[in-house]
């Protein structure tokens, strides 16, 4: 099962995601509790892509591929910006961090994914993917 759909580079496609995403995933069986897990992964690497990848830039997309696979359940979420360096990122654990009001989304996705993982993509942009096994 897999399912392919893009939304513009504006806040409100991070509550569509979410939607069309918990759609796919009930579609495919998978149960409340795994749902309610990949929510907030969901959002983060969306909001991530409209707001940090591609800057709000309407003209720009975020792509988002959802598949069911042998691993379980699959996303590769898109964008069209400059890129970064994960390394750059602040620990949002560093006690100098701790009271920051954002900085948190990466640890989230990886909190509750099982894989993730950035990559360029040839054309431009960033991918990031994550697994979260059943």
């Amino acid at each position: 099962m897999r399912e392919e759909f893009s939304l513009p580079s504006r806040i409100e496609s991070v509550d569509i995601a979410a939607m069309r995403i918990d759609e796919f995933a009930r579609r495919a069986g998978l149960g409340e509790d795994f749902v309610g897990s990949i929510d907030l992964a969901v959002r983060e690497s969306v909001a991530n892509a409209v707001k940090h990848g591609n800057n709000l830039d309407e003209s720009k997309s975020v792509d988002i591929t959802l598949e069911i696979t042998a691993a379980g359940f699959e996303m590769q979420v898109r964008d069209y910006g400059e890129g970064f360096d994960l390394a750059e990122v602040p620990d949002p654990t560093d006690p100098e961090n701790l009271l920051k009001s954002s900085g948190r989304g990466i640890l989230f996705m990886q909190a509750f994914m099982d894989i993730v993982e950035w990559t360029r993509h040839d054309d431009g942009g960033t991918v990031v993917r994550m697994v979260k096994r059943r």
